[in-house]
């Protein structure tokens, strides 16, 4: 199975969405498929040896829509077909206002001038053929497909109240044999039309504004590189450009590939992936990002990722699906716009036969006048929108930010969240230890260093960093080993000349027998104490020395536990350091709680404890071991600069080392969440007032009667109201 990514063109409602939901789940070899109305994007799970793109773009062709499958131009392509869509739609409305307004004039003021029902006949001809002529045509292939949209009651309603008028013009006699006078409602079919383009018209141009974040991200990838060959160089496109090829970058220039600089030095502005505001200095050897900017000096560099596969890439792909994916507010939403249009025309239907059952033939106007009003204020579009266009807004916000949400399911379940669980090294610290202390026993030979060197080489461990680094500066070389054992959570196990050396934690030391001497004790206590990571090193069952290496609490550390305190979290701190360092460092940053000792096994059990006591978990790791937990818990954060392994667990990313994201980030799920509740509570409430309102309820009490007119310029509001209180959320202050 593979998950891909299509734009969707010619959507315009929530019951569109659904139906090419609907028709592409029903393709043999898809698994899932889901639409994000306000991204206009289908999401889709399938088995590329069982149905093919091409099949899936003609199913959807067939109930009026299409699919843009050319993934390497699919932006470009879609762009091009909204700007195409958008100017269609202008000169359609402005045609329909045009000939509206002329219907309205003589339906109004002039409807006593001979042979005007012939004249608004005939300015209404190209509002319903030219204008509308859409509706029709999209409502016929949803009936062909036994499916219903927004279309579906466009087109019901103006062609009632058009063929009706139609009738009357023609066949007034009808009317005038029974006694009764023979009303035409040309206006009504027009200016509905007029209404309803406008609402489409402002939808698509504040829907535009949701996906700024994505069309942000994508500025920042170049459109041509500048390839090496032969000595010469040549600009090529960036899509034609291949692994191993040789870029040249100058000064000021965007990077158009990842790769490795393999001549020159420089430094590089990364600020649009990490966050970092200060510029790096990259050498010969160092990696460079796609889309990152040259400061000062002219390199060139082999490429190791191209098109898709750049860092940039994957972002934008993980924001874009995040965009598209559902929270599970919207799954609901789905169930009710599935059987809305439906109902509506039940309603509608209802709503005729009770007026003409209480008033017989002289209330025909008000039935039809009623159920046409109510087939045009109820519109789907609102609901559909009200949820996917906010969360399109936050994630598209939370990208801007450096904060990356890989599922719309993390930003509504981030709110829920009481108790968060926080890594120690690389999330509340620095992560880049230094050795601080190194204590000998009395057996410690100075050639045991180079054991020590090439054994931590090997590890991939912070700690053994430290001690790989103050050892390089000291001029070592490492020793040649024999064999290389990595005990998760504990340490390494060497073996040198057939002789077992170890390094790691005191469970390590514990693992072997060894002890420590009583000249050691007290140093060592006093190491633990001041909140500093101890790595033991011995032979066999023998203590050999004991280096002590502290990690700097990052200066946002305390701040952002604070903010997350304020907002009525529990802060919890889970390390693989002793008691003592874990104490020293919780202390620091008044963590609530802390473990210590913790093997990603252990780290797992103490998050599915929190969750056996109730609580809504969030986890925040870096590191290859923490990604049994941050998989575990119920919202997973990861620290940007950590393993691609945490980044490929956790729900959000945080591109930045600074931790005063995360309250951000929980503030941004807040104000998403307060968004969809506002647009939906809205949303519910004009249907059900307005389509008793349509139906007529008020006449008998007071003598209201809502005009079709009036109903389809609520209804246009309606839809744009949505996304404008969406995009408010780009104005809000995290």
């Amino acid at each position: 199975m593979i998950k891909k990514l299509y734009p969707v063109t010619g959507m315009h409602c929530a019951a569109c969405a659904a139906n090419v939901e609907k028709i592409v789940n029903r393709q043999e070899g898809v698994e899932e498929a889901s639409v994000n109305l306000a991204a206009a994007v289908l999401t889709v799970v399938y088995d590329p040896m069982a149905v093919s793109p091409q099949q899936l773009k003609e199913a959807v062709m067939k109930i009026g829509f299409d699919l843009i499958i050319d993934e390497d131009n699919s932006v470009e392509e879609q762009k091009g077909a909204e700007q195409s869509y958008y100017k269609q739609l202008k000169w359609k409305t402005a045609v329909a206002w045009l000939f509206a307004l002329s219907v309205a004039v003589l339906g109004m003021f002039l409807m006593h001038l001979p042979g005007v029902n012939v004249w608004m006949l005939l300015f209404s001809l190209p509002v319903i053929f030219y204008s509308g002529r859409s509706f029709y045509v999209n409502a016929w292939k949803q009936l062909l497909q036994r499916t219903s949209n927004m279309d579906t009651l466009v087109a019901l309603s103006t062609s009632i109240a058009f063929l009706f008028s139609l009738f009357n013009t023609l066949y007034p006699e009808f009317w005038y044999n029974r006694g009764l006078k023979p009303h035409v409602y040309y206006e009504a079919a027009t200016v509905i039309i007029a209404f309803v383009l406008v609402g489409k018209l402002m939808e698509e141009k504040a829907k535009g504004r949701t996906s700024t974040a994505i069309r942000k991200l994508m500025g920042l990838q170049p459109r041509t590189a500048r390839v090496v060959k032969d000595g010469r160089e040549e600009d090529v496109l960036i899509s034609n450009l291949r692994v191993g090829n040789r870029v040249s970058v100058r000064p000021g220039e965007q990077i158009p590939v990842d790769g490795v600089i393999t001549q020159g030095n420089t430094f590089i502005d990364e600020s649009m992936i990490s966050g970092e505001p200060i510029p790096v200095e990259k050498k010969t050897g160092d990696k460079v990002l796609a889309g990152t900017i040259n400061q000062n000096g002219a390199f060139q560099l082999t490429a190791s990722r191209v098109g898709r596969d750049t860092v940039l890439a994957q972002i934008i792909r993980m924001v874009q699906e995040a965009q598209g994916s559902k929270a599970p507010v919207q799954r609901i939403v789905d169930k009710v716009t599935a059987v809305f249009v439906p109902v509506v025309l039940s309603v509608s239907v209802l709503t005729f036969l009770v007026w003409m059952i209480v008033g017989g033939m002289d209330y025909f106007s008000y039935a039809m006048l009623s159920a046409v009003s109510v087939l045009v204020i109820a519109c789907p579009c609102a609901l559909g929108l009200a949820t996917p266009t906010a969360l399109m807004v936050g994630i598209g916000k939370g990208a801007e930010v450096h904060i990356l949400i890989k599922d719309a399911v993390a930003l509504e379940q981030m709110r829920k969240v009481d108790t968060v669980v926080l890594d120690k090294t690389g999330t509340v610290t620095e992560g880049h230890p230094v050795v601080t202390g190194w204590l000998h026993d009395a057996g410690w030979r100075e050639e045991y260093k180079a054991i020590l060197y090439a054994a931590e080489l090997k590890s991939e461990h912070p700690l053994a960093r430290a001690i790989v680094e103050v050892l390089k500066q000291e001029g070592e070389t490492p020793a040649e080993i024999d064999s290389f054992e990595s005990r998760t959570g504990r340490g390494i196990v060497v073996t040198c000349g057939g002789i077992t050396y170890w390094a790691g934690s005191y469970r390590l030391l514990k693992d072997f027998g060894a002890g420590v001497s009583d000249v050691l004790k007290g140093m060592v206590e006093e190491y633990e104490k001041s909140g500093r990571s101890l790595v033991y090193f011995g032979e066999g069952d023998v203590l050999l020395s004991v280096i002590a290496v502290s990690d700097k609490i990052k200066e946002t550390s305390v701040r952002a536990v604070e903010q997350l305190k304020e907002s009525g979290k529990c802060i919890v701190l889970l390390t693989g350091d002793g008691h003592l360092t874990a104490q020293n460092v919780a202390g620091e940053i008044h963590a609530d709680r802390f473990i210590s000792d913790a093997l990603p096994a252990d780290k797992e059990n103490v998050i599915k404890e929190l969750q056996a006591e109730g609580r809504v978990v969030a986890m925040v790791g870096d590191g290859i071991n923490d990604s049994q937990a941050l998989a575990r818990a119920d919202v997973s954060v990861a620290m940007g600069k950590g393993t691609d392994i945490a980044m490929d667990v956790a729900m959000v990313t945080l591109m930045t080392s600074d931790l005063l994201l995360l309250p951000k980030a929980f503030r941004l799920s807040s104000h998403t969440v307060q968004l969809i509740r506002q647009n939906l509570f809205w949303a519910f409430v004009y249907n059900m007032v307005g389509i008793p309102v349509a139906a007529g309820i008020l006449f008998p009490f007071y003598g209201i009667l809502l005009n079709p007119m009036i109903a389809s310029a609520a209804m246009a509001c309606s839809s744009v109201s949505v996304v404008l209180n969406s995009l408010s959320l780009n104005w809000r202050k995290l």
